[in-house]
């Protein structure tokens, strides 16, 4: 069972500055607590990462904590709400104190503000459990983003020669995922409605074929070997 951290010692007004702790003036304005050895909230926050606890409701009144990280690590610890209550004051800097050096929410209640230290708990505990979210979520994206920065990286784009036909020039452009024909772009085609209804035709042969040994098209016999050429001479092009 956990042990009860007395409060009455530290309301001595001479011991209180140790934690660097200025009291709230109200009911749930604001303060700061830290430990004499962590770098202040607004230090950290530009190294770290800065995350809101819940706001819990209590019969004191509402307690929210504010927590900054360093990775996993917790570096500060500041009171966005919390009772106006000599003793939520004088266990306000106990509890950061224990924080601090417990690295977690599984800290000993201080003694005479139990509901203030359950609370604290509580936000604190939903602080590091977004932290955590977030940080688990990231290393995803990153690979995600490596993922699609390698495949894009891997891809080569080859433009065709330009083949010369009676019905005009006719030129593609092939994207390559390694070896393997991922795109093929129409770069020149001649303004015919016979190559506009040939050209997905060859594309869709030449994406499965994987090579420009493709059938010609019917009606577009013309087009269908200016684009084979062309695509030969990219795939050539790319050796």
């Amino acid at each position: 069972m956990k042990r009860a951290i007395p409060v009455v010692a530290l309301s001595i007004a001479g011991l209180i500055p140790v934690w660097r702790y200025e009291p709230s003036i109200g009911g749930t304005t604001s303060s700061t607590a830290e430990s004499a050895t962590t770098p202040s909230a607004s230090t950290t926050a530009a190294s770290g990462t800065v995350v809101k606890g819940t706001t819990i409701t209590t019969d004191k009144g509402p307690v929210q904590v504010q927590v900054t990280f360093s990775g996993d690590r917790i570096t500060a610890v500041k009171m966005l709400q919390q009772p106006d209550h000599p003793q939520t004051t004088a266990a306000v800097p106990v509890l950061i104190s224990e924080t601090l050096k417990a690295q977690s929410a599984d800290i000993d209640t201080v003694s005479g503000a139990t509901i203030t230290s359950d609370a604290y708990k509580k936000s604190l505990q939903a602080a590091i459990d977004k932290n955590a979210k977030s940080a688990s979520a990231s290393p995803s994206a990153s690979a995600s983003a490596s993922a699609s920065a390698s495949a894009s990286a891997s891809s080569k784009v080859v433009a065709g020669s330009t083949v010369n036909t009676d019905k005009g020039p006719v030129q593609v452009q092939v994207t390559f995922s390694g070896d393997k024909i991922s795109a093929v772009k129409m770069l020149q085609q001649p303004d015919h409605p016979q190559t506009t209804a040939a050209v997905p035709v060859l594309i869709a042969e030449t994406l499965k074929a994987q090579s420009a040994d493709i059938d010609t098209v019917s009606g577009a016999t013309i087009t269908s070997d200016g684009y084979k050429e062309s695509l030969q001479a990219a795939i050539d092009a790319k050796g």
